[in-house]
């Protein structure tokens, strides 16, 4: 049966216990985890508090605070070339087995070259000598994840579609044709086509029906992914309840799913 995931976010820092109590408690049994090494040692603590509650960790979110400077040819470009390859070793050694990657930060273009492509070819080598999949991110400039994906060949590339992304940044239009079988995973959260929100489904303007649609019609039969956390748009919720929503929401979009995966 197709199952939900949330997820868990770094900047929870001093209460990253009580929020992964509340997600087990919440009925969720799936969890993805951040892995941005500004704070290595709560990326431990909260990986390894985790495990302790049983709960699965489907997947681990880069950091991306410097992307940019893949596209570069300095040598800041090749420390973050480093620091993905040694990521995604890491991972590994910890039992995940795939990881996501914005391909640029916000809107600036650093300019899409051979050189980017070239240090992404090389992480993803490294990725599949140890058996750990890679799913580039659509963020603001989508036509860099368009360009990685049609310039490099790599069996274990893929992408992670964000939907809250996509209505924001792309007016809810999306290549649809382009990544079909692509799609490792989703983000699954709402806004309201002004700010980058991250809020839960249904608290925003989405269409989800054409974006449900779009995931199914690209072949994507994965989990169920919510990634919104507990921010002050539920200020009025306790972080129980908050969770408690999030599971319902969730339920509602896996419900709406099969609706129409079946109607295809």
């Amino acid at each position: 049966m197709r199952e939900l995931a949330i997820s868990i976010r770094n900047y929870n820092k001093d209460n990253y216990k009580q929020i992964i109590n509340n997600i087990k408690k919440a009925s969720f049994k799936n969890v993805f985890i951040e892995w941005y090494d500004d704070n290595l040692e709560l990326q431990e603590d909260i990986l390894k508090y985790v495990r302790e509650v049983g709960l699965n960790i489907i997947f681990a979110h880069l950091g991306y605070q410097n992307v940019n400077e893949l596209w570069k040819d300095t040598e800041e470009g090749n420390c973050e070339e480093k620091r993905y390859i040694n990521d995604i070793k890491n991972c590994k050694k910890n039992g995940i087995d795939l990881v996501i990657m914005h391909p640029t930060l916000n809107y600036n273009d650093p300019g899409m070259n051979e050189i980017g492509l070239n240090r992404i070819n090389r992480i993803l080598n490294v990725a599949k000598e140890n058996n750990v999949r890679v799913a580039f991110e659509n963020v603001e400039l989508v036509e860099y994840l368009e360009y990685i994906i049609k310039n490099i060949d790599n069996s274990n590339l893929g992408i992670c579609f964000d939907v809250g992304h996509c209505h924001v940044f792309c007016d809810d239009n999306f290549n649809v044709e382009l990544f079909n079988n692509k799609v490792y995973t989703i983000h699954l959260h709402d806004n309201f086509k002004e700010y980058d929100d991250h809020n839960l489904p249904f608290d925003g303007t989405i269409d989800w029906e054409k974006s449900l649609k779009q995931i199914i019609n690209m072949n994507y039969d994965g989990y169920i992914v919510i990634e919104s956390g507990y921010n002050s748009y539920y200020s009025n919720l306790s972080l129980e309840d908050y969770y408690k929503l999030a599971y319902e929401r969730g339920m509602q979009i896996l419900k709406l799913f099969n609706l129409y995966k079946n109607e295809k």
